[in-house]
């Protein structure tokens, strides 16, 4: 069993009770690893919340199911075009499409029917929030190739995860396109930051097979590049926040965030086996942090 689990699961047991052909289904779109669904979530949280129309649950429900199925469908999508390359890395070489337990062809109705349930979540948004949202597929369908062609593929992972914020803001309403776009230029620097300490696990075999990264670019600089990006990002984060509500009181929410993302970067051990990974996904508890603030700001 412990072959066909890839490392950094966070459900064994409940991927190892699943038949074998569902569970490789499951691994494929990452149903063993919330964290990811979760860092797609929580931009679509802030853009509804910062927007002030209220908690809107419903509407949160229905971007939440998005998130877990487009994620999935991303994640199907990126070990099609880099099964070769997963191949070659320890860590991804038990994925399912690189270990040859789903062909491609099984992938690719498997992508087809996470993207069908992604469709139905789209429907349920008004015309704004759906053309922002299918804007998001060119990001989406080139992205496997920037670590080919970059040392920042995190940095297009960052316009992609960001995405939800602008469709959960357009979903409310489409003015304040400068708070908005201050905020998304946030997103994306956390999550280059968050990104870069995922990429830690993999920099030697990144670098016997050619693959790029930003961890591998700041080499033994990582842990102050991450700390800067995680800088800009609050700074970019609160002139975000200081052109929606100019006052400073409005600003101490985003304090606990801040906290957060300091103490990653002060406790981040990027040669550890085991540090970093647990820093990234300390990130869910950033994103709810970031998310508490929107609604307060926005709904105070």
């Amino acid at each position: 069993m412990s072959d066909t689990i890839v490392p950094d699961t966070e459900h064994r047991g409940l991927v190892a009770m699943l038949p074998q052909r569902p569970r490789d289904l499951a691994q494929l779109a990452r149903f063993d690893r919330p964290i990811g669904w979760w860092l797609l979530f929580w931009p679509c949280v802030w853009g509804v919340w910062l927007a002030g129309s209220g908690a809107q649950f419903v509407l949160l429900g229905w971007f939440l199911l998005g998130s877990i199925a487009m994620r999935g469908a991303g994640c199907v999508y990126n070990d099609i075009v880099d099964a070769k390359l997963d191949a070659k890395v320890a860590r991804t070489a038990v994925r399912p499409v690189a270990s040859g337990r789903v062909s491609k062809r099984l992938a690719w109705g498997w992508l087809i029917v996470l993207c069908l349930i992604g469709l139905v979540v789209l429907l349920q948004l008004r015309l704004g929030a759906q053309v922002i949202a299918l804007a998001s597929l060119v990001l989406v369908a080139a992205y496997p190739f920037m670590k080919r062609i970059t040392w920042w593929p995190q940095a297009w992972l960052g316009m992609v995860f960001s995405w939800g914020l602008p469709v959960g803001w357009f979903a409310m309403r489409s003015d304040n396109w400068d708070v908005l776009a201050a905020v998304y230029a946030g997103t994306i620097a956390w999550i280059i930051g968050y990104d870069t300490i995922y990429a830690l696990q993999d920099r030697e075999d990144d670098a016997l097979v050619g693959i790029r990264s930003s961890a591998l670019r700041m080499g033994a600089n990582v842990q102050s590049g991450v700390g800067l990006f995680y800088l800009a990002a609050v700074g970019l984060w609160g002139l975000g926040i200081w052109l929606y509500r100019p006052d400073w009181i409005a600003l101490l929410a985003l304090v606990p965030v801040a906290l957060h993302l300091f103490w990653q970067v002060a406790t981040l051990e990027p040669d550890d086996p085991d540090n970093p990974l647990e820093r990234f996904r300390s990130n869910r508890w950033a994103g709810a942090l970031m998310a508490a603030a929107c609604f307060v700001i926005g709904n105070a």
